[in-house]
């Protein structure tokens, strides 16, 4: 499947091409979506998730792969949850949330919060995350299960409704090279 699925994002506009980490990614989010039993229209909405809160204009290379919140140290201290910024594929902040992880994934993300970078280990909590409702008490279930498919709001499991339209559309994209 992976091989169809590539060739069909870069049909439907969502890359050009591919580096290896973002193939390592997508193969990674590919098996997790499947052995946590994410459908078709949840592992979209997986996928275009990760794909707009892991794109840095500055290093397009690096969407949709585990990346550190993009600005610069002054810009990363300033932040309340500073040391805990943004990493992995969804983004992850804050203290507890990374406790959450650490104890879930049996790895000191408190003390190495970069471990959470390491391609399975991200795909693998940037999945459960999303479909177990971690960082809002909102799942994936709540919004795309039997019968209902509600890509606008399932921004809500991550982060409110911020640019919930736009990730809504990659998701319909995802689904389509999914299918």
């Amino acid at each position: 499947m992976s091989q169809h699925f590539f060739e069909k994002l870069i049909t439907n506009g969502l890359f050009k091409e591919f580096t290896v980490a973002q193939m390592e990614t997508i193969n990674a989010v590919l098996n997790e979506c499947a052995k946590q039993g994410a459908t078709i229209q949840q592992s979209a909405y997986i996928f275009a998730t990760a794909y707009h809160e892991c794109f840095n204009p500055r290093h397009p290379g690096t969407r949709l792969t585990p990346i550190v919140e993009f600005g610069g140290e002054k810009y990363l201290r300033s932040k309340k949850y500073y040391p805990y910024y943004g990493r992995g594929l969804s983004q992850l902040t804050w203290l507890d949330n990374y406790k959450k992880e650490a104890a879930r994934l049996k790895i000191d993300l408190v003390n190495k919060p970069e471990l959470i970078l390491h391609i399975p280990t991200a795909a693998n909590s940037h999945v459960y995350c999303m479909l177990k409702g971690v960082y809002t008490g909102r799942k994936l279930s709540d919004y795309i299960g039997p019968g209902k498919c509600d890509y606008m709001n399932a921004r809500r499991i991550v982060n409110g409704m911020d640019r919930a339209s736009l990730i809504a559309e990659y998701a319909k994209r995802f689904e389509a090279a999914l299918a």
